[in-house]
């Protein structure tokens, strides 16, 4: 690894492709200095990004490409999505998306390791996919990113440049908590076990389900993600202090940043880890509770588009799912409104129109109740959906719905 200045870094890029393939760390660990450089240089490229916030080049000659849209690629015209299980991101690398150029945002090297800190993910394949061909490897490094451990040291000799940046690790901004977020965080919290791997996703209802489990006891955590909550768990005395924290990107305040530096229960894995549903049904208990947009009467979640149009992606809802429905007493918990209060619908609809991101959880809990699912046959899981989940204005023309499609 040699470092150089910021203004060296074009003529190092001059010998790229036309319209290379950039990858980069996505959500909050974006590189966004040595990317602005990047941009500078390259008059057209790909970028690829997982979860990309606000705050990515995009203009003519740029081409937003990812297998998971965040809200800094939503609504570009550009964007280039690309279906896939979170898990099996890391294999487009090597076959149909290969890079040409990785640029990572690491911490300052120690003992001849950087740490790719809060954003591990699928980074580590990107850099095995460059160094196969011989593509760059670029890394923003900065004395604020947390040194992680696990999956997330990386030997100094894998990255070509270095370009030192000190700048502050941005967060996502304060999650309220509504009444219906926590009616639906406690139903959620109330079927959840001393002992079990927790393991759920990002918003106002994963975090109220977090504050509802301060009273459980031994409690473990392996997810693709995890943010604040967990240190409200860890100060409350619920989780089991001999298991490692397992983890594939962080997303959180600067207090879980600096919590998790150099933090020995935290491990940070690559996304084939932390996702692989194997591996997932080996935990004890595992319980994963994610969102959807819509549910419908045959128990098919819609989690990724919206009127046609992609909002989201797979993600790791499906490998989750599976990984818990495999898991000695695990379950795989929906935890969504029965009202979408911007559109003014019901969320459980008679039957989704959209491509379906998942199906058969264990139940689908709303402020309304819990609806289970998974053992029964189809007539009660819509009878469930309706009478448990649904909200009380819909529940009559859902009725009506379930009888027209022989599920009443």
């Amino acid at each position: 690894m040699r470092t150089i200045a910021l203004e060296e870094l074009a003529g190092i890029l001059a010998p790229l492709p036309t319209h290379p393939r950039v990858v980069v760390s996505g959500n909050f660990a974006t590189p966004h200095v040595v990317l602005a450089a990047v941009d500078a240089a390259l008059p057209t490229y790909r970028l690829h990004a997982l979860n990309a916030q606000p705050g990515l080049p995009d203009r003519e000659g740029v081409e937003m490409e990812t297998a998971f849209v965040g809200p800094g690629m939503r609504k570009s015209p550009s964007l280039r999505y690309i279906p896939s299980r979170l898990s099996l991101v890391p294999r487009l690398f090597s076959t149909t998306c290969p890079p040409d150029l990785v640029v990572l945002h690491t911490s300052v090297p120690v003992d001849g390791k950087v740490s790719l800190g809060i954003e591990v993910n699928i980074l580590p394949a990107a850099i095995e996919a460059a160094r196969a061909r011989n593509a760059l490897v670029v890394a923003q490094v900065n004395p604020q990113m947390p040194y992680t451990f696990g999956d997330a040291e990386i030997p100094v000799d894998l990255i070509d440049y270095a370009v030192e940046v000190d700048a502050v690790l941005t967060s996502p901004g304060l999650m309220e908590i509504d009444d219906v977020s926590a009616a639906i965080g406690e139903r959620v919290a109330a079927r959840v076990h001393d002992g079990s791997t927790m393991q759920l996703g990002i918003g106002a209802v994963p975090d109220a389900v977090l504050s509802g489990l301060t009273g459980r006891r031994g409690l473990r955590v392996w997810s693709e993600m995890f943010s604040d909550g967990v240190l409200e768990l860890d100060r409350a005395g619920a989780l089991d202090a001999d298991a490692k924290l397992v983890s594939s990107f962080l997303f959180g305040s600067p207090e879980l940043y600096r919590w998790v530096d150099r933090n020995p229960r935290v491990s940070m894995l690559r996304t084939e880890t932390t996702n692989e549903p194997s591996l997932i049904a080996q935990r004890p208990l595992m319980t994963s509770v994610n969102t959807a947009l819509q549910v419908d009467l045959y128990a098919q979640a819609n989690a990724s588009r919206v009127k046609g149009k992609i909002y989201s992606g797979f993600g790791g809802q499906t490998d989750f799912i599976v990984g818990a429905l495999h898991s000695h007493g695990g379950q795989a918990i929906l935890a969504l409104r029965s009202w979408h209060p911007r559109a003014n619908v019901s969320t459980i609809v008679p039957m989704i129109e959209e491509p379906v991101t998942s199906f058969q959880a264990s139940a689908i809990v709303t402020e309304n109740g819990a609806a289970w699912i998974w053992g029964y046959d189809q007539k009660s899981q819509a009878r469930h959906l309706i009478r448990d989940a649904a909200h009380p204005n819909v529940r009559d023309e859902l009725w009506e719905e379930a009888a027209a499609l022989g599920l009443a």
